[in-house]
């Protein structure tokens, strides 16, 4: 397992983080996984036998049941919290109430609050918005993080599902007032949805943030068991939750090319899939969710995987998009500037 800084901070973290959506499984999360407590142990466990130091879970998976699995499968395991980075998130809808969901100062300080009781922990490492909030001010948000900071409740904050514009504002208004900054953007990414690329991963390389990538299995249908002629099927997770939304034409076509090579790594086609991730400029710890530890283990054997030029041509090519105006203009009207040239762009210097 290698380990890598935590965005511009001195914190390392396992380039393979565990997911937890699959514990528990209360209201429409059941159709991710349902994990009981004495399953839970034994994800973990393996997990953390092999290397893992760093968990993310939020606190509406499974409207904290997945929290408090969690905190409980460390507390009976004995395994110490002073070795172990774990996340959590904030913003999503905890009750019926109106206000039980958003980011507004109030809502984080009473979220906070059940967080650490699901989990029995005094203090999380990451503290995650889940997304943006329409109705409340960034600088609101902004300042309410920075309030739990102070608390000593969360060492460091980070976002999810954000706009690139989204959050260079955040930070803008967080510098401004000398509060803490993002140091972590946790967003979909996998190679069969590559959108991260246009905005979001020349943003992080520019500001020193860390890309943490959830669902790079994009929901399962990049793990081996579907293809044009093993579609999914009664029962199976895509049907039941088809989220995120893939293109499945071309996903099988992105498929074949990783089951040649698979077969030439002797090994599945998850490995694969994940090890393509891992590759990827920005990106810091991919996290994978399992239902059972051979899932678990078969994934973590991903960063054993080190993708050839050629093998990492071929899957760039097969997965490649048009890219979207103004990233293909930028593109065209950097030739004159760049074309001939080698460009360092944290010394924005040109040399022949």
């Amino acid at each position: 397992m290698k380990y890598h800084s935590l965005g511009n901070t001195g914190v390392l973290v396992s380039e393979i983080c565990l997911g937890t959506m699959t514990f528990g499984g209360a209201g429409y999360w059941k159709a991710i996984g349902e994990l009981p407590q004495d399953e839970v142990n034994g994800i973990v466990k393996t997990a953390i036998d092999n290397g893992i130091n760093f968990i993310d879970t939020a606190n509406v998976y499974s409207f904290g049941e997945s929290e408090k699995l969690l905190g409980e499968s460390i507390k009976s395991l004995g395994l110490s919290r002073d070795e172990l980075v774990i996340a959590t998130k904030v913003r999503g809808r905890m009750g019926d109430g109106k206000n039980q969901v958003g980011l507004g100062r109030l809502q984080i300080m009473q979220q906070i609050e059940g967080s650490l009781k699901r989990l029995q922990m005094d203090h999380v490492d990451l503290y995650q918005i889940h997304g943006f909030d329409p109705i409340t001010p960034l600088e609101e948000t902004m300042r309410g993080l920075e309030d739990v900071v102070r608390s000593g409740k969360v060492r460091y904050i980070g976002c999810s599902n954000l706009a690139a514009w989204q959050v260079m504002k955040a930070n803008g208004i967080a510098e401004k007032n000398g509060w803490t900054t993002f140091v972590s953007t946790q967003n979909y990414y996998s190679i069969a949805g590559r959108d991260l690329e246009n905005e979001i991963v020349p943003m992080v390389q520019d500001q020193q943030m860390a890309i943490l990538p959830w669902s790079p299995l994009a929901g399962g249908f990049l793990s081996g068991k579907y293809t044009r002629d093993n579609k999914p099927a009664d029962g199976s997770r895509r049907l039941n939750f088809d989220f995120p939304p893939v293109d499945q034409e071309k996903a099988y076509d992105i498929i074949e090319v990783m089951q040649t090579i698979a077969e030439e790594h002797g090994v599945s086609v998850a490995r694969i899939a994940l090890a393509w991730v891992l590759a990827k400029p920005g990106v810091t710890s991919v996290i994978i969710g399992a239902k059972n530890t051979d899932q678990l283990l078969d994934n973590i054997q991903a960063a054993d995987i080190t993708l050839t030029p050629e093998q990492l041509k071929k899957l760039d090519e097969i997965s490649a998009t048009s890219k979207p105006y103004p990233q293909w203009m930028i593109e065209r009207q950097s030739g004159d500037r760049l074309g001939a040239y080698n460009f360092n762009p944290n010394q924005s210097t040109v040399t022949k």
